[in-house]
């Protein structure tokens, strides 16, 4: 029995996806990288990955394919574009998707990809932002055949501290959602709490501490309220569209489902609101500022 790493492919050399790839890099798996900048991809190469020329030259090199991409759209074009993945795609091959997407698109991609070409499809959307990529710590929810995780989980516990399946495909992409939907409303709160203490002439700095270990705790408030209350807005590790693209698809994934979802469409359009100021590009962190400057 062949004990050799899988060869892999990555596609989308982002603030997610690049320190992703050099932890498999570091664990020894064979590396084909590939983004629409090829520039991002220098490091990697320089560390021994291979540069691929388009999605189709990734998957002939690949036995997994792995995807961390901004959106639906992006991710279709990438797999069924010209010289997309499916076009050099096979029969046993596995796409692994780490992006956050529509379930429904999710589930109709999966069942073109088979029918073009027979590779399998898991959506394994991920959680814990730069930091938990950099240290291997991501919880990852996965939708998909349990015969097909089984084969990408080892190179999945590279990449998170938890790999749970969720259920067939798409059942992922609906974890993520849910998972969204509370980050999202949790860092407006924390916004709202941060401003009110500033105008209340408390130490806004403090809060994270005094309610740690409380039930108000959680992770966004103890790495955004420190931020926000020292308007610490960059680097920036992650960006308010990726929270409203992600608001937006609950929200039209609760009404097809026909659930409700009042709190969530109301942080969509605060969202909104503050990525129509210019922070469409900024850190979430900059939420803050949506109510130091109300009247």
């Amino acid at each position: 029995m062949s004990t050799a790493l899988p060869a892999l492919g990555f596609a989308g050399i982002g603030l997610m996806g690049l320190p992703m790839c050099r932890r498999l890099l570091a664990a020894g798996y064979p590396l084909t990288v590939w983004n629409r900048s090829p520039h991002k991809c220098a490091e990697l190469v320089a560390a021994g990955a291979r540069l691929a020329a388009s999605p189709a030259e990734l998957s002939q090199y690949s036995d997994m394919v792995l995807l961390c991409l901004a959106d639906t759209s992006v991710v279709h074009e990438v797999v069924f574009g010209e010289q997309g993945v499916a076009a050099g795609g096979r029969h046993g091959q596995l796409l692994v998707d780490l992006s956050s997407l529509e379930p429904s698109a999710t589930r109709a991609m999966a069942a073109e990809l088979a029918a073009r070409c027979g590779m399998a499809w898991l959506d394994a959307p991920v959680s814990g932002g730069t930091a938990g990529a950099t240290a291997g710590s991501l919880a990852i929810m996965v939708g998909g055949a349990a015969q097909d995780l089984a084969l990408a989980r080892p190179v999945l516990m590279q990449l998170g501290q938890r790999v749970t399946h969720m259920g067939a495909v798409g059942a992922g992409q609906v974890t993520k959602a849910c998972n969204q939907m509370i980050v999202a409303c949790n860092a407006l709160v924390i916004a709202e709490v941060v401003a009110l203490a500033e105008r209340s002439g408390v130490d806004a700095s403090l809060i994270a501490e005094a309610l740690a270990g409380g039930f108000a705790d959680s992770k966004p408030l103890q790495i955004l309220a420190p931020q926000m209350a020292a308007s610490e807005f960059e680097p920036v590790k992650w960006h308010v569209r990726t929270l409203l693209k992600d608001l937006d698809g609950a929200v039209k994934l609760s009404h097809e489902q026909g659930s409700a979802a009042p709190i969530s469409g109301l942080a969509a359009q605060l969202m909104r609101l503050h990525g129509s100021q210019g922070c469409l590009e900024k850190d979430p962190a900059t939420l803050v500022e949506l109510y130091r400057h109300l009247p």
